[in-house]
């Protein structure tokens, strides 16, 4: 069936059901009463029902006629729309951004991380969370144009990818008020036994944190862990357990969750990567959040796992 030639009939149609009669339609169209019926009885042929029925003197609807009406409703109340939203389209520039976010990066470090570019005219953001193998897949496909990460991902010679470090921060421990000073008295051995909330491997601070715990001779009584950096955060501060937390984030968390600073975490640090596609002609905004280096080539990043 041609799309071009039953939209015409579909007008039709549409007209006559709206004027209730074919000769009314037809001198609202500006065309003959015979030309309008044949292009509505096409239309009925191509869709194999009746839509009309005659109503005294004009038409009614079958109860076919009542479903194409709802749906002709639809498409022409659009198109009576698109020149106007043609016109505000073209008038009002946008300047779109679409951001993958590893799961388990601290969302407040994400908004740190895009705040360069968050005061850009007319910036239409999307961003979305999702396994890193996931976020990579679409960036090679350009459907993202950036992927922020909590750790660099191995070399792969398929896909043309870049990867900048964009900031490492320390890490530190944290509780809810209630349980602060528990956590406090001769930290960090207290950690084994007040509750203690850790991110699952392999999130890069669980990596180093295991082995913090060895190095101070801790056995850690470990209460939850937890996929997604909030979550962890929520649960620690209804004083579930004490947790780690990129210091970075330090002002937010402590005025957003009301927990306090148990104490430091040294030698663990969480780094921030961004990783964008080589392309010929670079975004604007990922130019400006991850720059190029002069003379660098450029560094692969791998695709999806089989």
């Amino acid at each position: 069936m041609s799309l071009d030639f039953s939209y015409r009939h579909l007008y039709y149609f549409w007209v006559v059901a709206r004027e209730g009669g074919i000769s009314r339609a037809a001198a609202r169209l500006g065309m003959a009463v015979q030309t309008v019926s044949a292009q509505v009885h096409e239309l009925e042929r191509e869709l194999g029902h009746a839509l009309l029925r005659p109503a005294g003197r004009g038409v009614a609807l079958t109860e076919a006629g009542e479903e194409a009406m709802r749906q002709a409703d639809l498409i022409f109340q659009l198109g009576e729309q698109l020149p106007e939203r043609v016109r505000g389209a073209a008038t009002t520039p946008v300047r779109r951004l679409q951001v993958g976010v590893g799961d388990g990066l601290p969302k407040m470090v994400v908004w740190r991380l895009l705040q360069p570019v968050l005061d850009e005219p007319d910036l239409r953001l999307k961003v979305v969370e999702q396994p890193v193998d996931d976020l990579l897949a679409d960036l090679a496909l350009h459907r993202l144009d950036l992927v922020l990460v909590d750790r660099a991902p191995a070399p792969h010679p398929g896909l043309r990818l870049r990867t900048r470090l964009l900031g490492v921060s320390p890490v530190a421990w944290y509780a809810a008020p209630a349980l602060l000073a528990a956590a406090q008295d001769d930290f960090p051995r207290s950690l084994a036994r007040v509750p203690v909330l850790l991110p699952l491997p392999p999130a890069t601070m669980r990596v180093q944190i295991d082995p913090w715990f060895e190095r101070a001779g801790v056995r850690p009584r470990i209460v939850g862990e937890f996929e997604d950096s909030a979550l962890l955060k929520t649960f620690g501060a209804r004083g579930m357990g004490v947790f780690p937390a990129a210091e970075w984030v330090e002002d937010e968390l402590l005025a957003r969750y009301g927990v306090c600073r148990v104490g430091d975490c040294a030698g663990v640090d969480e780094p921030f990567h961004a990783i964008c596609a080589e392309r010929s002609v670079p975004h604007p905004l990922v130019a400006r959040l991850v720059p190029p280096r002069p003379g660098a080539t450029a560094r692969r990043a791998p695709g999806p796992r089989a």
